[in-house]
Protein backbone atom coordinates (compact mmCIF):
# COMPACT_ATOMS: atom_id res chain seq x y z
CA UNK A 1 0.00 0.00 0.00
CA UNK A 2 1.22 3.59 -0.99
CA UNK A 3 1.83 6.09 1.76
CA UNK A 4 0.37 9.11 0.48
CA UNK A 5 0.45 12.64 2.70
CA UNK A 6 -2.12 13.95 0.81
CA UNK A 7 -5.18 12.67 -1.29
CA UNK A 8 -4.53 11.02 -4.77
CA UNK A 9 -6.87 13.75 -6.72
CA UNK A 10 -6.51 17.22 -5.28
CA UNK A 11 -8.52 20.31 -6.97
CA UNK A 12 -6.61 23.42 -4.80
CA UNK A 13 -7.21 26.32 -6.41
CA UNK A 14 -3.90 27.68 -5.98
CA UNK A 15 -3.56 30.19 -8.97
CA UNK A 16 -6.71 31.51 -7.56
CA UNK A 17 -4.65 32.72 -4.36
CA UNK A 18 -1.73 33.95 -6.24
CA UNK A 19 -2.00 37.54 -5.56
CA UNK A 20 -1.91 37.43 -1.97
CA UNK A 21 1.14 35.28 -2.54
CA UNK A 22 2.94 37.77 -4.43
CA UNK A 23 1.94 40.60 -1.58
CA UNK A 24 3.35 37.61 0.66
CA UNK A 25 6.50 37.24 -1.16
CA UNK A 26 6.69 40.96 -1.80
CA UNK A 27 6.26 41.75 1.91
CA UNK A 28 9.36 39.07 2.65
CA UNK A 29 11.65 40.17 0.62
CA UNK A 30 11.17 43.55 1.36
CA UNK A 31 11.52 43.06 5.01
CA UNK A 32 14.40 40.63 4.43
CA UNK A 33 16.27 43.59 2.27
CA UNK A 34 15.33 46.36 4.87
CA UNK A 35 16.55 44.21 7.91
CA UNK A 36 19.78 43.23 5.70
CA UNK A 37 20.76 47.11 5.52
CA UNK A 38 19.49 47.45 8.95
CA UNK A 39 20.63 45.10 11.44
CA UNK A 40 23.32 43.70 8.62
CA UNK A 41 24.81 39.90 8.77
CA UNK A 42 26.17 38.31 11.99
CA UNK A 43 29.73 37.40 9.55
CA UNK A 44 31.83 34.56 11.47
CA UNK A 45 34.98 34.26 11.18
CA UNK A 46 35.69 33.14 8.01
CA UNK A 47 34.64 36.68 6.97
CA UNK A 48 35.96 38.87 9.24
CA UNK A 49 38.86 37.01 9.85
CA UNK A 50 40.99 35.64 13.42
CA UNK A 51 42.25 32.74 15.03
CA UNK A 52 42.72 28.98 13.77
CA UNK A 53 44.33 26.38 15.85
CA UNK A 54 43.89 22.53 15.10
CA UNK A 55 44.68 20.59 17.83
CA UNK A 56 45.08 16.96 18.95
CA UNK A 57 42.87 16.85 22.39
CA UNK A 58 43.92 14.36 25.15
CA UNK A 59 40.95 11.72 24.29
CA UNK A 60 38.78 12.89 27.24
CA UNK A 61 37.73 16.18 27.45
CA UNK A 62 34.57 16.74 25.46
CA UNK A 63 33.69 19.51 23.13
CA UNK A 64 31.68 21.15 25.73
CA UNK A 65 34.83 21.51 28.34
CA UNK A 66 36.58 23.32 25.45
CA UNK A 67 33.92 26.01 24.63
CA UNK A 68 32.96 26.64 28.26
CA UNK A 69 36.71 27.07 28.97
CA UNK A 70 37.24 29.58 25.53
CA UNK A 71 34.28 31.23 26.74
CA UNK A 72 35.35 32.48 29.94
CA UNK A 73 38.40 34.00 28.26
CA UNK A 74 36.49 37.22 26.76
CA UNK A 75 37.96 36.87 23.28
CA UNK A 76 34.73 36.99 21.59
CA UNK A 77 33.01 34.55 19.63
CA UNK A 78 34.68 31.00 19.34
CA UNK A 79 33.77 28.62 17.19
CA UNK A 80 34.85 24.49 18.14
CA UNK A 81 34.48 21.59 15.81
CA UNK A 82 35.51 18.07 15.44
CA UNK A 83 38.13 18.01 12.78
CA UNK A 84 38.56 14.20 11.19
CA UNK A 85 38.98 12.18 14.20
CA UNK A 86 37.22 13.03 17.05
CA UNK A 87 40.45 13.52 18.91
CA UNK A 88 40.99 16.22 16.93
CA UNK A 89 39.63 19.72 16.99
CA UNK A 90 39.27 23.00 14.83
CA UNK A 91 38.94 26.42 17.47
CA UNK A 92 38.36 29.72 15.75
CA UNK A 93 38.24 32.57 17.96
CA UNK A 94 37.49 36.18 15.92
CA UNK A 95 39.77 38.86 15.29
CA UNK A 96 40.88 40.86 18.23
CA UNK A 97 41.25 44.46 17.91
CA UNK A 98 44.85 45.57 17.75
CA UNK A 99 47.50 44.25 15.38
CA UNK A 100 49.24 41.44 15.14
CA UNK A 101 50.74 41.42 19.31
CA UNK A 102 46.52 41.05 20.24
CA UNK A 103 46.28 38.08 17.94
CA UNK A 104 49.23 36.68 19.76
CA UNK A 105 48.27 37.82 23.12
CA UNK A 106 45.29 35.68 22.35
CA UNK A 107 46.94 32.89 21.29
CA UNK A 108 48.98 32.29 24.56
CA UNK A 109 45.67 32.68 26.59
CA UNK A 110 43.49 30.00 24.90
CA UNK A 111 47.13 27.88 25.43
CA UNK A 112 47.31 28.64 29.32
CA UNK A 113 43.86 27.93 29.59
CA UNK A 114 43.73 24.55 27.66
CA UNK A 115 46.88 23.30 29.56
CA UNK A 116 46.67 19.89 29.94
CA UNK A 117 43.89 18.82 27.64
CA UNK A 118 45.60 19.75 24.58
CA UNK A 119 48.80 17.07 23.67
CA UNK A 120 49.53 18.73 20.30
CA UNK A 121 48.65 21.77 18.44
CA UNK A 122 49.23 21.11 14.98
CA UNK A 123 48.01 24.51 13.77
CA UNK A 124 48.08 27.56 14.05
CA UNK A 125 46.97 30.39 11.59
CA UNK A 126 45.54 33.94 12.04
CA UNK A 127 43.53 34.80 8.98
CA UNK A 128 43.13 39.13 8.24
CA UNK A 129 40.60 40.84 7.31
CA UNK A 130 41.69 40.88 3.42
CA UNK A 131 41.47 37.39 3.56
CA UNK A 132 38.19 37.49 4.83
CA UNK A 133 37.29 40.05 2.77
CA UNK A 134 38.34 37.70 -0.32
CA UNK A 135 35.79 34.91 0.82
CA UNK A 136 33.29 37.33 0.87
CA UNK A 137 33.24 38.26 -2.65
CA UNK A 138 34.25 34.46 -3.85
CA UNK A 139 30.79 33.50 -1.61
CA UNK A 140 28.81 36.09 -3.66
CA UNK A 141 30.08 35.15 -6.65
CA UNK A 142 29.52 31.52 -6.06
CA UNK A 143 25.49 32.38 -5.36
CA UNK A 144 25.75 34.71 -8.68
CA UNK A 145 27.53 31.84 -10.72
CA UNK A 146 24.60 29.12 -9.74
CA UNK A 147 21.51 31.71 -10.37
CA UNK A 148 23.19 32.31 -13.48
CA UNK A 149 23.93 27.91 -14.24
CA UNK A 150 20.43 27.60 -13.33
CA UNK A 151 19.08 30.09 -15.53
CA UNK A 152 20.42 28.69 -18.83
CA UNK A 153 19.86 24.76 -17.61
CA UNK A 154 16.14 25.96 -17.49
CA UNK A 155 15.68 28.43 -20.75
CA UNK A 156 17.31 25.44 -22.83
CA UNK A 157 15.19 22.46 -21.33
CA UNK A 158 12.13 24.83 -21.38
CA UNK A 159 11.71 28.04 -22.96
CA UNK A 160 12.85 31.49 -21.59
CA UNK A 161 9.79 32.31 -19.88
CA UNK A 162 10.18 29.22 -17.45
CA UNK A 163 14.04 30.44 -16.85
CA UNK A 164 12.89 33.87 -15.60
CA UNK A 165 10.10 32.66 -13.41
CA UNK A 166 12.91 30.13 -11.88
CA UNK A 167 15.12 32.75 -11.06
CA UNK A 168 12.68 35.06 -9.88
CA UNK A 169 11.46 31.95 -7.07
CA UNK A 170 14.94 31.40 -6.94
CA UNK A 171 16.38 34.73 -5.81
CA UNK A 172 12.76 35.15 -3.69
CA UNK A 173 14.57 32.16 -1.70
CA UNK A 174 17.96 33.01 -1.21
CA UNK A 175 17.19 36.62 -0.42
CA UNK A 176 14.14 35.46 2.30
CA UNK A 177 17.01 33.33 3.86
CA UNK A 178 19.41 36.26 4.21
CA UNK A 179 16.62 38.17 5.90
CA UNK A 180 16.16 35.27 8.09
CA UNK A 181 19.85 35.31 9.06
CA UNK A 182 19.71 39.36 9.64
CA UNK A 183 16.57 39.09 11.61
CA UNK A 184 17.75 35.92 14.31
CA UNK A 185 21.72 37.56 14.07
CA UNK A 186 22.29 33.49 12.88
CA UNK A 187 26.30 33.61 12.24
CA UNK A 188 26.93 34.19 8.75
CA UNK A 189 30.01 31.67 7.57
CA UNK A 190 30.71 29.53 4.72
CA UNK A 191 28.88 26.98 6.10
CA UNK A 192 25.88 29.11 5.60
CA UNK A 193 26.95 29.64 1.93
CA UNK A 194 26.94 26.24 1.29
CA UNK A 195 23.18 26.15 2.71
CA UNK A 196 21.80 28.92 0.01
CA UNK A 197 23.89 26.72 -2.66
CA UNK A 198 21.90 23.39 -1.32
CA UNK A 199 18.34 25.50 -1.04
CA UNK A 200 18.66 26.77 -4.47
CA UNK A 201 19.68 23.06 -5.83
CA UNK A 202 16.06 21.75 -3.74
CA UNK A 203 14.20 24.68 -4.67
CA UNK A 204 15.10 24.36 -8.97
CA UNK A 205 14.39 20.50 -8.31
CA UNK A 206 11.09 21.14 -6.98
CA UNK A 207 9.93 23.59 -9.40
CA UNK A 208 11.74 21.66 -12.81
CA UNK A 209 9.24 18.92 -11.45
CA UNK A 210 6.34 21.20 -11.42
CA UNK A 211 7.62 22.74 -14.86
CA UNK A 212 7.74 19.98 -16.42
CA UNK A 213 4.28 18.89 -15.90
CA UNK A 214 3.30 22.33 -17.33
CA UNK A 215 4.59 21.85 -20.22
CA UNK A 216 3.37 18.02 -20.77
CA UNK A 217 -0.11 19.47 -20.01
CA UNK A 218 0.21 22.31 -22.25
CA UNK A 219 0.92 20.64 -25.19
CA UNK A 220 -1.84 18.20 -24.23
CA UNK A 221 -4.64 20.79 -23.44
CA UNK A 222 -4.35 23.21 -26.34
CA UNK A 223 -7.10 25.35 -25.56
CA UNK A 224 -7.78 25.02 -21.67
CA UNK A 225 -7.23 28.16 -19.40
CA UNK A 226 -3.28 28.56 -18.33
CA UNK A 227 -5.05 29.63 -14.97
CA UNK A 228 -7.16 26.14 -15.25
CA UNK A 229 -3.71 23.77 -16.70
CA UNK A 230 -1.75 25.53 -13.97
CA UNK A 231 -3.80 24.48 -11.19
CA UNK A 232 -3.83 20.85 -13.00
CA UNK A 233 -0.77 20.69 -13.28
CA UNK A 234 0.38 21.52 -9.42
CA UNK A 235 -2.33 19.34 -8.11
CA UNK A 236 -0.77 16.65 -9.81
CA UNK A 237 2.50 16.88 -8.82
CA UNK A 238 1.50 17.60 -4.94
CA UNK A 239 1.88 14.39 -3.56
CA UNK A 240 5.42 14.41 -4.66
CA UNK A 241 6.25 17.66 -3.65
CA UNK A 242 4.78 17.45 0.29
CA UNK A 243 6.63 13.92 0.53
CA UNK A 244 9.84 15.33 -0.94
CA UNK A 245 9.69 17.86 1.60
CA UNK A 246 8.10 16.60 4.69
CA UNK A 247 10.90 13.42 4.47
CA UNK A 248 13.64 16.31 4.33
CA UNK A 249 12.17 18.43 7.11
CA UNK A 250 12.50 15.06 9.28
CA UNK A 251 15.87 14.37 8.68
CA UNK A 252 16.80 17.91 9.52
CA UNK A 253 14.56 18.20 12.61
CA UNK A 254 16.34 15.27 13.91
CA UNK A 255 19.71 16.68 12.63
CA UNK A 256 18.33 20.26 14.54
CA UNK A 257 17.60 18.93 17.86
CA UNK A 258 20.37 15.80 17.84
CA UNK A 259 23.26 17.67 15.87
CA UNK A 260 24.77 19.69 18.42
CA UNK A 261 25.39 23.61 17.99
CA UNK A 262 28.35 23.20 15.61
CA UNK A 263 25.88 22.66 12.58
CA UNK A 264 22.57 24.12 13.92
CA UNK A 265 22.66 27.59 12.04
CA UNK A 266 23.40 25.07 9.05
CA UNK A 267 20.72 23.29 10.10
CA UNK A 268 18.40 26.34 10.50
CA UNK A 269 18.78 28.10 7.01
CA UNK A 270 18.14 24.87 5.43
CA UNK A 271 14.79 23.83 7.26
CA UNK A 272 14.16 27.66 6.08
CA UNK A 273 14.73 26.59 2.62
CA UNK A 274 13.10 23.41 2.21
CA UNK A 275 9.39 25.36 3.38
CA UNK A 276 10.22 28.36 1.52
CA UNK A 277 11.72 26.52 -1.43
CA UNK A 278 8.36 24.60 -1.61
CA UNK A 279 6.18 27.64 -1.07
CA UNK A 280 7.87 29.29 -4.32
CA UNK A 281 7.62 26.34 -6.46
CA UNK A 282 3.89 26.45 -6.60
CA UNK A 283 2.90 29.76 -5.63
CA UNK A 284 6.21 32.41 -7.00
CA UNK A 285 7.50 30.03 -10.44
CA UNK A 286 4.21 28.82 -11.88
CA UNK A 287 1.82 32.05 -11.12
CA UNK A 288 5.04 34.02 -13.19
CA UNK A 289 3.73 32.40 -16.09
CA UNK A 290 0.29 33.99 -16.12
CA UNK A 291 1.85 37.05 -16.87
CA UNK A 292 4.62 35.86 -19.97
CA UNK A 293 1.85 33.31 -21.11
CA UNK A 294 4.55 30.29 -22.57
CA UNK A 295 3.74 28.89 -25.97
CA UNK A 296 1.47 26.34 -26.60
CA UNK A 297 2.79 25.57 -30.31
CA UNK A 298 0.17 24.27 -33.11
CA UNK A 299 -2.82 24.94 -32.14
CA UNK A 300 -4.08 22.14 -34.64
CA UNK A 301 -1.40 19.39 -33.93
CA UNK A 302 -3.80 17.51 -31.52
CA UNK A 303 -7.28 17.74 -30.36
CA UNK A 304 -8.32 19.33 -27.08
CA UNK A 305 -8.50 16.82 -24.08
CA UNK A 306 -11.56 17.13 -21.83
CA UNK A 307 -10.14 14.61 -19.32
CA UNK A 308 -6.81 15.30 -17.40
CA UNK A 309 -3.84 13.25 -17.82
CA UNK A 310 -3.43 10.63 -14.98
CA UNK A 311 -1.26 11.22 -12.39
CA UNK A 312 1.97 9.99 -12.50
CA UNK A 313 4.42 8.43 -10.09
Amino acid sequence: MLLRMVPKKTAIDFIGAHKLAVGLSVLLVAGSLALFGLRGLNLGIDFLGGILLEVKTDGQTEIGEFRSTLDGLGLGEVSIQEFGAPDDLLIRIQRQEGGDNAQQEAVSKVTAALGDKVAEYRRNEVVGPTVGAELQEAALYAILAAIGAILIYIWFRFEWQYGIGAVVALTHDVLTTIGLFALLQLEFNLATVAAILTIAGYSINDTVVVYDRVRENIRRYKKMPFADLFNMSINQTLSRTVMTSVTTLIALLALFFFGGEVIRDFIIAMIWGVIIGTYSSIFVAVPLLLYMRPRRGDEDEAPHQEQPVSEKA
